[in-house]
């Protein structure tokens, strides 16, 4: 069995992120809930996964509070899962991977299963990095990451190699 490394501390909102996602099965959970409230059964049927992985992935995200359980049915007690506004906001997770999965056929079947279109006009949509003052398109190649205070040296000398005495 592989170890898993906890990333907890790790000053890096991307590992933060993934400590607080936890694994692809988790993934695909939020890919689902982003669609609708599903019930254990639903998630378990359509995920083909087994039930005490579902069941340890669904702890997982309430307890980050991803993702709340709500009681639908008293007799038998029976909850579905809901996304928090919290676990909403992975939306934009969810659709980079989705595109970058196309882009690159990692599921190897040659075409995409879905296509993302703009409901007014039918064009179809990528994601991009908006200016947040003005709302426009900033293309990859101005963006600039800009350290704050705390930033780690270590982690300054990785993006600037130049600056910090790395080669």
């Amino acid at each position: 069995m592989v170890k898993v490394t906890s990333f907890a501390g790790m000053r890096c909102p991307i590992a933060g992120a993934l400590e607080a996602i936890g694994d692809k099965w988790a993934l695909l959970l939020i890919r689902d809930l982003l669609f609708a409230p599903r019930r254990y059964d639903e998630l378990r049927e359509g995920l083909g996964i087994p039930p005490a992985t579902l069941a340890a992935r669904l702890r997982h995200l309430e307890s980050g509070g991803i993702l709340e359980r709500v009681r639908y049915q008293e007799r038998p007690p029976r909850d579905e899962y809901r996304l928090t506004v919290k676990g909403r906001d992975l939306w934009k997770v969810s659709m980079a991977l989705r595109e970058w999965g196309d882009r690159w056929d990692a599921s190897g079947t040659g075409t995409s299963p879905v296509e993302v279109i703009d409901r007014e006009t039918g064009h179809p949509l990528v994601l991009g990095v908006i200016d947040a003052t003005t709302g426009v398109a900033v293309p990859r190649q101005r963006m600039l990451l800009r350290p704050t205070a705390s930033f780690d040296a270590h982690v300054m000398r990785m993006l600037n190699p130049s600056r910090g005495g790395r080669s």
